[in-house]
């Protein structure tokens, strides 16, 4: 998958939420992109996107990188939640983020500030359910995979979280974050759309 700006743009305020398009420099658009070509199936790979659009002494700036939004299959298999593994609903959360620790361990962009809904799915049989929703404060995080070496599979890597298949693009995009939070301070909002 591959999208630009004006792509992601456009779906983005099809849906009626916030495009944010300050004249200042880094506001960013955090969109994450759910492929929709595997179904419902849990496929433990590496198939969405996130995406940063911003401007930049007024000429739009625009990333992209492989994310996860889905948990990994071991999670659908061994619930280690009696209610289901959590995967976010699409929607637009607003100020919901900012920059701190995951899990006590690194800078990532963590879920602090607000509620998230996530589908709730219990049923271990690796298709994702999405008649269960639950709203509230569980973490889901957007963070990456491994340090040490670039994961082919997403596995417990993701439990519900958005989750970069390369540390060196995780890099690249907490620098962007890191700017935003200098110029507009440490609460960000994430869009999570499905094309």
């Amino acid at each position: 998958m591959s999208y630009t700006r004006e792509q992601i743009q456009t779906a983005v305020k099809s849906k009626g939420y916030v495009w944010f398009d300050s004249p200042k420099d880094y506001d960013v658009n955090i969109v994450g992109v759910r492929n929709l070509k595997p179904g419902k199936k849990v496929t433990n790979e590496f198939d969405d996107v996130i995406t940063v659009s911003y401007k930049l002494m007024g000429v739009w700036q625009y990333h992209e990188w492989k994310i996860t939004t889905d948990p990994g299959k071991k999670p659908t298999e061994i619930l280690r939640q009696s209610k289901g593994v959590a995967r976010l609903k699409p929607g637009q959360y607003r100020g919901v983020y900012s920059v701190s620790l995951h899990n006590g361990k690194y800078e990532a962009l963590c879920q602090r500030l607000g509620n998230v809904t996530v589908y709730r799915d219990n049923n271990k049989d690796t298709t994702y359910d999405e008649k269960v929703t639950e709203t509230g404060y569980f973490g889901i995080n957007i963070h990456r995979s491994s340090i040490y070496k670039d994961p082919s599979y997403v596995d417990y890597f993701s439990e519900g979280c958005q989750v970069f298949r390369y540390n060196a693009n995780f890099v690249e995009f907490m620098k962007i974050i890191n700017k935003s939070k200098a110029a507009f301070g440490n609460k960000f909002t994430y869009t999570l759309i499905e094309l």
